[in-house]
């Protein structure tokens, strides 16, 4: 059985912390899954550490969905959080319902859908919830407006925007909102919206009293050796073990060590006297 948002709720209830990450193919968050993480984030961070461009904005629906289902195809247990890609939701809160809805239906059933922005969205968020879809909100640094906020620049750094921020916590909440993620926010001001809501806070560069903490995969394993952010810490440095066990194979193909008779089919005896055959041309 799936972990579901009330779950996670009550995670935040109990004062259990809560551990996120995200993931975008069926290996990757079946591993997740194993380790005991209780919620995924296919993230359109995709754009990113998958697809190689230097924001979110390029994702589209259509990526979402793809690799939302790859996610759902690997997991059975944990609850799976898609994110709505760059302008799929802001025309309208219709627009965001229509596409909130594909997410779903054509990514594989995830448990919910999370949308960047504050109580500007907060209309759509309640149309969104109200038709049945969980969302998980974002606020902070929004990376599909890393271009507005003028690069990526922390946020909520003096009193009148922290104060922004907490309105916008508390608008999302009403709105029907089930968690929220804080991301690249001083720590004192997550430690204050975290205390004012009732509903989960999941950071990211947002400090040690936000309710859960949400990262990217690649960045926990060192699969990127020129994105190291300062939120993240490094726990294995896959990069140099893959590039050292693709070396050696590298190697040994070139030596004529691989493969070996291990790595062989072998014919049998019938087939092996059919071989003789065909090679004297009988």
């Amino acid at each position: 059985m799936r972990t579901t948002i009330l779950d996670i709720r009550k995670m935040k209830r109990n004062h259990q912390r809560i551990a996120m990450v995200t993931a975008y193919d069926a290996i990757s968050a079946r591993l997740v899954e194993q380790a005991g993480i209780p919620m995924i984030l296919v993230g359109d961070s995709l754009g990113m550490v998958v697809q190689g461009n230097d924001t979110t904005v390029q994702v589209t629906l259509a990526d979402m969905i793809y690799h939302t289902r790859l996610v759902m195809r690997g997991t059975q247990k944990a609850l799976v959080v898609a994110d709505l890609p760059f302008m799929t939701y802001k025309i309208s809160p219709e627009q965001a319902l229509t596409n909130a809805a594909r997410l779903m239906q054509e990514g594989g059933d995830p448990g919910a859908v999370k949308m960047e922005g504050g109580a500007a969205i907060a209309p759509t968020v309640a149309r969104v919830t109200a038709a049945g879809i969980p969302v998980m909100a974002h606020i902070g640094l929004t990376p599909q407006s890393v271009h507005q906020l003028g690069g990526w620049r922390a946020q909520g750094k003096d009193v009148d925007s922290a104060k922004t921020l907490l309105e916008d916590a508390l608008a999302l909440e009403q709105a029907g909102a089930f968690a929220i993620v804080l991301e690249t926010i001083p720590q004192q001001v997550a430690k204050l919206i975290s205390e004012r809501l009732s509903i989960p806070t999941i950071g990211i560069g947002a400090g040690v009293d936000c309710d859960g903490q949400v990262q990217v995969l690649p960045d926990l394993l060192g699969l990127l050796d020129d994105i190291k952010p300062k939120h993240s810490k490094q726990y294995v440095n896959l990069a140099d073990l893959i590039r050292g066990a693709l070396s050696d194979y590298v190697r040994e193909v070139e030596a004529g060590e691989f493969p070996t008779a291990a790595q062989s089919i072998n014919a049998d005896e019938r087939m092996l006297a059919g071989l003789k055959k065909l090679a004297k041309g009988e």
